[in-house]
């Protein structure tokens, strides 16, 4: 039987070189090819009919002859694609969802596709924790004015000074692999912790389960951590913002179509809410002339919330483990 034929499609990120040595590892004699695509040098965008991914499918197409499994991060599995692609059996997309490939066309070509859920569960939520407590004690525009010589000793004033984790009720909404792990960070710093989940039916240990509208109302923190779907976009609004409590700090590390920016920056103008850190947006970059940018007491950063090196590691070690349980070698 000749060897597995393997395409591993990596990046700047998950590079084929982390993929090549994780698929030795766990499938051995398999031949390995390696494509290089241009993430994150160059943004990734929709593709055809997919999300999120490099616009590089002439290069896929001519990379494909042979090979029976694919392993990538942002390569574009459209219906061109797999067309051009007979031999292919397996794609394995290093992952939390397969938004660059074209699912129903992959079934309908015999193949089998499959991700690496949580590769980044311990980034994006350690992440979203910084950003909270940077929103919480003002820490970026701390830090600037003391680069720009200004010594703020008048910030200890009692009206001017930012809170602690301590004691502080956080909400959650989403419980899955990233806000879990964000509930125990933050009973860590002895917060009260609530979640909302509609796909959670038992209220997890240590922490109180409850109803949006009961978590925006108790919470002086929210964190988003939920998947965005068509019956959840913009599901954080006006209404749903001025439930929450007076100077309250909100986070969005998730999607950013969970939440109306729009209604976020009013608020802030308003100083309905105290705080405000993103990682995601509705659009991304941001664009230039958006009020979100000009917004005050916010921290914003460019969907880096799972950028780690260990998140590139994990990704490729979990990417080789489903080829090698797809094929019986694990």
């Amino acid at each position: 039987m000749p060897p597995l034929k393997i395409l591993a499609a990596g990046d700047h990120f998950v590079t084929p070189a982390l993929l090549t040595a994780a698929l030795r590892d766990r499938v051995g004699t398999a031949e390995i090819q390696e494509l290089t695509l241009p993430w994150p040098l160059v943004p990734f965008g929709p593709v055809a009919e997919v999300d999120e991914a490099s616009d590089a499918e002439d290069e896929l197409i001519a990379a494909l002859p042979g090979v029976q499994v694919l392993v990538t991060q942002m390569a574009p599995v459209t219906e061109r694609v797999l067309a051009a692609a007979p031999d292919l059996r397996l794609v394995v997309v290093c992952r939390g969802g397969p938004v660059n490939v074209n699912l129903a066309a992959a079934d309908r070509h015999g193949v089998t596709v499959r991700t690496t859920p949580g590769r980044n569960a311990i980034a994006a939520a350690e992440h979203a924790v910084a950003l909270l407590l940077a929103a919480l004690r003002q820490i970026p525009q701390i830090h600037q004015g003391v680069r720009d010589g200004q010594w703020r000793s008048d910030l200890y004033a009692l009206d001017e000074v930012g809170s602690e984790l301590a004691g502080t009720t956080a909400g959650l909404i989403g419980y899955g692999a990233i806000g879990a792990r964000v509930a125990r960070i933050l009973r860590a710093f002895e917060a009260t912790v609530l979640v909302y989940d509609p796909f959670v039916t038992t209220a997890p240990e240590g922490v109180d389960l409850v109803g949006l509208d009961e978590l925006l109302a108790r919470s002086t923190a929210v964190s988003l951590h939920a998947r965005l779907t068509p019956e959840n976009r913009h599901m954080i609004g006006a209404a749903q913002i001025a439930r929450m409590p007076r100077g309250s700090v909100l986070v969005n590390t998730a999607r950013g179509g969970l939440l109306d920016y729009e209604a976020v920056v009013d608020a802030l103008d308003s100083g309905h809410l105290g705080a405000a850190a993103f990682d995601v947006y509705d659009a991304e970059p941001i664009p230039a002339g958006s009020r979100l940018l000009k917004a005050p007491r916010t921290v914003l950063t460019p969907h880096l919330a799972g950028a780690t090196r260990q998140t590139a590691e994990r990704a490729a070690t979990l990417a080789a483990a489903e080829v090698a349980s797809h094929y019986g070698l694990s």
